[in-house]
């Protein structure tokens, strides 16, 4: 444990001391600070405790820089995303108080919540801190014909023809890079994937390393990723519905808001009709794609992506030992099920209504697509980036995952992070997946 929590240590660095953070259900940067923010520090500088262990907060409420005094603080404890054990109030006394809880008694996440009302409006906060995290396992089963289910689905997916068709962007590409618009077939023919490929306008006569990048959650503009590109390295974005990525951002935001959003559900009953499954062989088919170039090394492919992208990444990497490196942030999809065991689920949290029909099939049906069943099949060296105060994809699962990863792995822990990440740490991960791929 104590080396677990010196890693961890290393990998965070300093701990930023503001614990505002951004309370959204999608990823992006958004730390706008409140007038007034509740602050909430736990006695470990890592948020992280032995099982059994009491916690001590340290609760103020700070206005302009000042903490107000006397202030009646109410708090919810409980377990990550579930219902609260313990509830009261605290008064801020002469500018701050302390507030002991008792912890858990087995691997997980805990949640304090702590609201005050000044001047009329109410503010919050949150924190969640960790008991063994590096001991959680998750609840999804492996299905016993797990690999059997996906050696057929990859091996049927890629005996169709790729039947490629690339369309350069003269308008986007620049001095440097070439855009072009790409689709090849999925796992049928006329099914398609399509992609944005950012292609180093230096590369005559050289073997490039390639990145491929699934997208997070949602149906949206792809504008691909010429970072990759500006380094030497080859970079395809793909889409996952099927849909040419060059319409007007409009279109994709009718889709979303007309059924296609929905597509995280569609087909649950059915492992072969489940949406995901024609998603995950697209992801192979992107590498069957890139490999197909001339100008790419099929010795040096990675994947990098956060949320749904992250599980995308993961899920690639088990599928197809081609990939060599990854790099996943805070990935969806994992202990998807767990509501139905009374935990705190990934997204898309399909099973937290206790009234939802045919349960007991979906929770069979998703096993066959969690990723924390994929993470133990991943051979690539992997960079991961979690964070405990992440309520899409929470960290009790998303350590369900890291932990059943085998390959030789890394994190990086920005312990205050919800479900967006620092820029610097965003650079640092694409700077590491870079380097390895060209060393």
């Amino acid at each position: 444990m104590k080396r677990f929590l010196i890693d961890m240590a290393m990998m965070v660095g300093a701990v930023c001391l503001s614990l505002f953070v951004a309370q959204t259900a999608t990823a992006q940067m958004s730390q706008s600070k409140n007038y007034v923010t509740v602050q909430i520090s736990p006695d470990s500088e890592n948020w992280t405790y032995e099982t059994g262990d009491d916690v001590e907060f340290t609760i103020s409420v700070v206005r302009s820089s000042i903490a107000l005094k006397n202030v009646e603080v109410s708090y919810q404890w409980g377990p990550e995303l579930r219902q609260p054990v313990e509830s009261g109030t605290i008064n801020t006394g002469k500018g701050y108080n302390t507030l002991k809880l008792k912890g858990m008694k087995q691997p997980g996440f805990m949640t304090l919540r702590a609201s005050v009302e000044v001047d009329g409006r109410r503010y919050s906060n949150y924190i969640n801190v960790g008991f063994e995290p590096e001991k959680i396992t998750g609840t999804v089963k492996m299905p016993a014909d797990f690999d059997e289910f996906w050696t057929k689905a990859v091996s049927d997916a890629q005996k169709v023809p790729l039947d490629p068709m690339m369309t350069y962007l003269p308008d986007r590409s620049t001095n440097t890079v070439d855009y072009y618009h790409v689709r090849f077939n999925n796992n049928r023919p006329g099914i398609y994937v399509y992609g944005i490929l950012c292609v180093p306008k230096d590369r005559e006569g050289k073997k490039l390393a390639a990145v491929m990048n699934p997208p997070g959650a949602g149906v949206k503009t792809i504008m691909g990723d010429p970072a990759y590109a500006e380094q030497g390295v080859v970079s395809l974005a793909i889409g996952i519905h099927g849909i040419p990525l060059l319409h007007e951002s409009t279109i994709y935001r009718n889709l979303n808001n007309n059924g296609l959003g929905a597509y995280s559900t569609s087909g649950i009953d059915d492992r072969d009709k489940y949406y995901f499954k024609h998603v995950y062989t697209g992801c192979v088919r992107a590498i069957d794609f890139l490999i197909s170039l001339p100008y790419v090394d099929a010795e040096r492919i990675g994947v990098h992506g956060g949320s749904q992208g992250g599980a995308l990444t993961i899920v690639t990497a088990a599928l197809d030992h081609r990939v060599k490196y990854i790099s996943a942030n805070y990935p969806a999809l994992c202990d998807i099920a767990d509501a139905y065991y009374g935990s705190a689920s990934g997204w898309p949290k399909i099973l937290n209504d206790p009234n939802e029909t045919n349960r007991e099939k979906k929770v069979e049906v998703v096993s066959y697509f969690d990723v924390v069943n994929f993470a133990s099949r991943v051979k690539a060296e992997g960079f991961y980036c979690l964070g405990y105060n992440d309520q899409t994809c929470p960290p009790t699962t998303t350590f369900a995952a890291y932990n059943n990863v085998k390959a030789p792995k890394q994190l990086l822990l920005p312990l205050d992070c919800a479900h967006w990440q620092y820029p610097e740490h965003s650079a640092q991960m694409r700077t590491w997946l870079i380097k390895q791929l060209t060393k």
